[in-house]
């Protein structure tokens, strides 16, 4: 039976999770520019948490050898809650999508990877104990998340049934098209866009369906700085976006992208 509670969570980023081709070197580069501290998983392993002033948001692993053969970089994957992760499943496969992995994680929950009908990959995740939640506005948490996808308005209807996110407004980006804003209980998370034709990673590849999830900083000049030294290159940016807010997009050392962001205002 659901439990009327996670039903009243589905749609939650609950945790962040970091799949990197150097887990030593992304735990020498993520607290030197946000402060999270590292901590180990009880159960022992090499699975490292992520832990900011209001305790832990995520972790990092290695990238599985298969993902590495088959040439996957280093990204972040984000956990979304749902009621249930059997019947989610069932959902995406009938949405189009696809389940990639799932499994049981014993006192910690059920989870799958997913990935969409456009190939942007995430992870939907039924807890075994209640998840508290986060003020977004503090350092080092994760407060936007960003989708960029070959067909917004097919990904969002996606989301929606299986997540369900509301849309919550949209605003013209130009020769970019229209970047579409969701959310939760009347809550914005985040935005989708279609990918512009053409549009390029840093090593000249074509940018795949993928997310992209902020971290906010307190002093963001700083904490670019702290990114730079330490290896980060520059995707885009810094850059003030509407609402007030400012923003850099960036790759850490390993090759996973990642952005920063001063707090967020009300939404």
């Amino acid at each position: 039976m659901t439990d009327p509670k996670s039903k009243n969570d589905t749609g939650r980023f609950v945790w962040y999770e970091l799949l990197s081709t150097d887990p030593q070197g992304a735990l020498g580069f993520y607290p030197e520019v946000v402060g999270w501290t590292p901590q180990a998983a009880e159960g022992g392993g090499d699975y490292r948490m992520w832990v900011a002033s209001q305790g832990p948001l995520g972790g990092v692993a290695a990238l599985p050898e298969p993902a590495k053969k088959l040439g996957v970089p280093s990204y972040w994957q984000a956990n979304v809650q749902v009621a249930n992760v059997e019947e989610t499943m069932a959902e995406v496969k009938r949405l189009g999508g696809q389940v990639l992995v799932n499994q049981d994680v014993p006192a910690v929950g059920r989870f799958a990877v997913i990935a969409d009908p456009q190939g942007a990959v995430i992870a939907v995740f039924t807890p075994a104990t209640d998840m508290p939640s986060h003020d977004v506005t503090k350092q080092g948490e994760f407060s936007w998340h960003e989708l960029y996808t070959t067909d917004q308005e097919a990904a969002f209807t996606f989301y929606e049934r299986i997540a369900g996110w509301e849309r919550l407004g949209e605003f013209d980006l130009g020769p970019m098209g229209k970047y579409l804003l969701w959310g939760r209980n009347g809550k914005q998370l985040g935005g989708m866009m279609t990918l512009p034709k053409g549009m390029k990673t840093p090593d000249g590849r074509d940018v795949p369906p993928s997310w992209m999830f902020y971290i906010t900083v307190e002093d963001l000049d700083a904490a670019l700085a702290r990114a730079t030294a330490k290896g980060a290159r520059v995707l885009n940016g810094p850059m003030e976006v509407p609402g007030g807010q400012r923003i850099v997009q960036l790759m850490d050392p390993q090759g996973a992208a990642f952005a920063l962001t001063t707090p967020p205002t009300s939404r």
